[in-house]
């Protein structure tokens, strides 16, 4: 097989794969997809960043509890 034969199947190949992507259950989706307005974009961005800061908030606590719970318990327990 030529090298522009070799090309040429898997430009084919490829070209089959992007008009499959249209029938899909991807198209469905991409068809039903829209912009967000502002209004639904600036609440889940809130809403992202709440949880962002809950996480970030419990992982600081769970943090500080590591660092300073077992000295206390040593000290406690006496070891």
């Amino acid at each position: 097989m030529k090298i522009v034969d070799h090309f040429w199947h898997w430009q084919n190949k490829l070209e089959d794969r992007t008009r499959r992507l249209g029938r899909g259950n991807y198209a469905r989706v991409l068809r039903l997809a829209r912009k967000p307005s502002y209004d639904e974009f600036s609440k889940s961005a809130w809403i992202v960043g709440i949880g962002i800061g809950i996480v970030g908030g419990l992982g600081f606590v769970v943090y500080y509890l590591w660092l300073h719970v077992p000295p206390i318990i040593s000290d406690l327990f006496g070891l």
